[in-house]
């Protein structure tokens, strides 16, 4: 009898990594491991400001690359200890993250914000994908791309978003040119880990092509485009060190060092690391064109793969073999869902809904969402603009800021609290419509995230509002969950994996029992109410009223 054989994924999220060990035969997850960041999201750098406080911007969002090297050692060992598997049982490692989440590293590999020299440089420090200092540049690059008529941006929807890595790189050259010089590669976090677990110095296509606007075809951005960006920019390509890989392929393998560390065997299989959103695809079985998977987290990536390939406007990118071989993968999202229902609850909510929680033992977010649900659509008559963290697709704008219409006096939390749930489902909508522009249709509506075990409230109402059947992951990690199925097809057929991404979806990803059906009633008064939401998205976020710019 065949010993059974396991996989680890790792999913870098945006305050906590997550581990999962799964059954390689049939995708049961056998161990999880959870890792909050001690640091979280920076608020200072010390030595920044000469006042001493070193507070940082409120668009900048940096982290210590301690956390992730810290939360990789710590959840991979984890899952196999408490699994009590054997080491040469587990065949393979992959590795996920948010992106553009990247770092600059001197020649010697190590990250540049180690160094005395730059340690009070927060253009040193790892930059989070929701970083949003870069605005301008994005503004900047959009133009001159347009101008030229360069090829890339007919897959990016005609804007580049200050979420990427080419607009951050260009606040570096800018804003600590220092840093750019003396960094020697800028790398995607999820690269750097699979450099510390192989040795090896790989950077997957995937979050190129997403990040920094690559393509199949035409590769990089062209250095006289770069130049004429930043003179400093046109050495860009020798800063973008690394064996190029696609999604699947094996990085390398476990070093004796960190094998020792992790509790595993030396050689195990890593696989190229992906983009979170990404990875989730295969989770839930996605194994073909027309099928749709949001991922409701903190904020939510919205993949769809097709067949065709379209110009969608605002996208966050269309890169063929990016999830699936042979389909083109359209990404798009929000930059706050969960961060935004979080904002509420912790600033909004009066102490006597907290009591109220804490007496019934219940969240407050639970509470709120009681609450709400026991409302009618439109019975408060609010609508919000989900714009509180800016606005990723389709007007990928970061200075875009959110609203909400319609209080009166008698306003309760929860009438606001389901005003937002509705606006991020809303925002969603406007998202589809656009693909439909483009002919790309989701024939199948699937979602993952935390979000979807959380909150089945906000789940109905994102069915309504889409008028949608919505199906769930089988697991509530389904990033952690995806990148364990790259990892299937990194360690191969012969060591116990599978011989493609399709084949393995297949066999370990899987539904959920639940599923979102839309409630006829509530889908034709959302119809109405997006009518609503649609003009005010339209008025403040395609140039009707620049107000929300001139606040900013």
């Amino acid at each position: 009898m065949q010993e059974e054989k396991y996989v680890v994924g790792l999913d870098y999220g945006t305050l906590s990594a997550r581990a999962v060990l799964v059954s390689v035969s049939d995708g049961r997850v056998i161990e999880e491991s959870v890792y909050p960041y001690p640091y979280g999201i920076l608020d200072t750098v010390s030595g920044l400001t000469s006042d001493g406080t070193g507070f940082l911007p409120a668009d900048y969002a940096l982290q210590e690359i301690d956390d992730y090297i810290d939360a990789m050692f710590h959840t991979i060992r984890e899952v196999v200890e408490n699994a009590g598997c054997q080491a040469e049982d587990v065949i393979g490692i992959g590795i996920d993250a948010t992106s553009s989440t990247f770092l600059p590293l001197l020649e010697n590999k190590e990250p540049l914000c180690k160094a005395q020299q730059f340690c009070r440089n927060p253009h040193a420090y790892l930059k989070l994908w929701k970083h949003h200092g870069a605005q301008t540049q994005a503004d900047q690059i959009t133009a001159l791309a347009n101008e030229r008529k360069e090829p890339f941006m007919m897959r990016c929807g005609g804007k580049v978003n200050a979420e990427w890595m080419l607009p951050k790189l260009m606040e570096i050259v800018e804003k600590a040119p220092d840093v750019y010089e003396a960094a020697d590669n800028f790398m995607e976090v999820s690269d750097y880990l699979v450099y510390l677990l192989t040795g090896e110095i790989t950077r997957c296509m995937c979050h190129a092509g997403y990040k920094l606007l690559w393509n199949e075809e035409d590769g990089y951005p062209s250095e006289d485009f770069l130049r004429a960006l930043h003179p400093q920019l046109s050495s860009l390509k020798e800063k973008l060190k690394g064996r190029q890989l696609q999604v699947g392929e094996c990085a390398g393998r476990l070093t004796q060092e960190a094998a020792d560390r992790l509790g595993l065997k030396k050689g195990t299989a890593v696989a190229a690391s992906l983009i979170d959103a990404h990875v989730a695809v295969p989770s839930v079985g996605i194994d073909g064109p027309d099928k749709a998977l949001m991922i409701l987290g903190t904020s939510c990536c919205m993949l769809l793969c097709s067949e065709k390939l379209s110009y969608i406007k605002g996208i966050s990118g269309c890169v063929r073999n990016a999830v699936l071989p042979g389909l083109y993968a359209y990404e798009a999202g929000q930059s706050a869902v969960g961060d935004l229902f979080e904002w509420f609850v912790q600033n909004c909510v009066p102490g006597s809904y907290e009591k109220e929680a804490s007496d019934l033992g219940i969240s407050v977010h639970m509470l709120l969402s009681e609450k709400a649900a026991a409302l009618k659509p439109g019975e408060s008559g609010l609508i919000a603009l989900d714009w509180w963290n800016g606005n990723r697709s389709c007007l990928a704008d970061a200075k875009l800021s959110g609203m909400l219409l319609g209080l009166t006096l008698r306003t309760k939390p929860e009438e606001i609290y389901r005003a937002l749930l509705e606006a991020a489902a809303f925002g969603m909508r406007a998202i589809f419509e656009e693909f439909e522009k483009g002919g790309v249709i989701a024939r199948e509506l699937y979602a993952c995230g935390g979000i979807v075990g959380k909150n089945p409230f906000m789940m109905q109402i994102y069915a309504d509002v889409l008028g949608q059947t919505i199906y769930t992951a089988s697991t509530d990690q389904g990033s952690a969950f995806g990148a364990s199925v790259y990892a299937a097809v990194a360690a191969g057929i012969q060591t116990g994996g599978y011989g493609s991404i399709k084949e393995a979806a297949r066999a370990m990803g899987k539904k959920g029992e639940t599923k979102y059906e839309p409630i006829p009633q509530n889908v034709e008064v959302y119809h109405r109410l997006y009518q609503e939401y649609k003009m005010l998205h339209d008025y403040f976020g395609t140039g009707g009223n620049e107000v929300m710019h001139r606040m900013r």
